[in-house]
């Protein structure tokens, strides 16, 4: 009883110091980070545009911050100005700028969550595993990875999406697996990092099995570095999928892709309405901006590798607390290391 109480009363301490690092490291993205914290506004501008733009999926028809629909056709009101009805103007057909705008980042925000969480699926999978397992297996693993990542990551896109259906779904699994491979070798490189470290060879020697320790063990070190490999892979996701609209390889019409957008009508009707392209341009900036200044941020606070990467969130000040922690419960000695002892 008195292990099993040791075990959760040990499990409670991990979970409370992983929410106090957490709050350190918002507490310095705040302090000493403004771009990264003007890319959080950003970022969260995007999620709450793209969920609120209309609340179909709620059963609501109709109902969003989206003032018409992205595919509500007015001809008599074909290339209007801003103003009224139309804020930022209408496209040749007379459909609401704003609408298609607003539209276009719910469109955006499902390609940059759903292809870079499958993307980091993938990668963690490669990695984890060619890194963990060693051997002829991680040889012939990266030597397939090295392969892929010779070949340009747009023309890799361009032939797949030319021999596909093209599609929201099509595209989704091109970004997610393009990309996913790719980015195995990072994860690799993460997991070579803490592979041979005295808590993997502890959980090997009471007879963990492998898909334990890398789940269990392996994984939840690696996470924070996967969070930053996650932001950054939403904006590269997203300016690929906007690439491949304005290349007409991307999201079909008359769905509102913002590379589609400028591609399409934008350049066709750029004398008479610049507001055509340059909205969704202006949006897609914005977009991909927020995206990589917050993982920039991320990446400069959690990286331990860069100069600043550990300190940056101050984990002395967790390390103090943790020693103050032991010292209480009379599990250090008088240096604050565990089980030390005064010569």
């Amino acid at each position: 009883m008195s292990e099993r109480a040791a075990t959760v009363g040990a499990t409670e301490q991990g979970e409370r110091e992983k929410r106090s690092m957490w709050r350190l490291v918002f507490s310095q993205l705040l302090r000493r980070k403004p771009l990264g914290l003007v890319g959080l506004i950003l970022v969260a501008a995007l999620f709450l545009t793209g969920i609120f733009s209309e609340l179909d999926w709620m059963g609501l028809e109709g109902v969003g911050i989206a003032p018409h629909g992205y595919n509500e056709i007015n001809m008599r009101d074909r290339l209007a100005p801003p103003g009224g009805d139309y804020p930022l103007g209408a496209d040749h057909l007379g459909r609401d700028l704003l609408s298609r705008v607003i539209h276009g980042a719910r469109l955006s925000m499902i390609v940059g969550v759903v292809a870079t969480v499958l993307s980091i699926t993938i990668s963690t999978t490669i990695g984890m595993t060619s890194a963990y397992f060693g051997g002829k297996f991680d040889l012939i693993v990266q030597r397939i990875v090295d392969a892929w990542i010779c070949f340009p990551g747009l023309v890799i896109l361009i032939t797949l999406m030319s021999i596909f259906q093209p599609g929201l779904t099509t595209i989704l699994l091109v970004l997610g697996v393009s990309s996913g491979i790719a980015g195995g070798r990072f994860a690799r490189s993460l997991v070579f990092a803490i592979k041979e470290t005295q808590f993997i060879a502890a959980a090997e020697a009471m007879g963990a099995r492998p898909g334990r320790v890398l789940v269990r063990h392996l994984l939840p070190n690696i996470l924070p570095m996967l969070i930053v490999l996650f932001t950054i892979g939403m904006g590269a996701n997203i300016m690929a999928e906007a690439s491949l609209s304005f290349l007409g390889l991307g999201i079909p019409p008359p769905f509102p892709s913002w590379g589609g957008m400028i591609s399409g009508e934008g350049r066709r009707y750029m004398l008479q309405a610049p507001g055509i392209a340059v909205w969704p341009g202006i949006a897609l900036t914005l977009a991909v901006f927020g995206i990589n200044m917050l993982g920039d941020a991320l990446r400069d606070l959690l990286d331990p590798r860069l100069r600043g990467g550990q300190g940056s969130y101050r984990l002395d000040k967790v390390d103090k607390a943790r020693r103050k922690m032991l010292e209480k419960d009379g599990g250090a000695g008088a240096d604050g290391q565990p089980g030390s002892t005064v010569a």
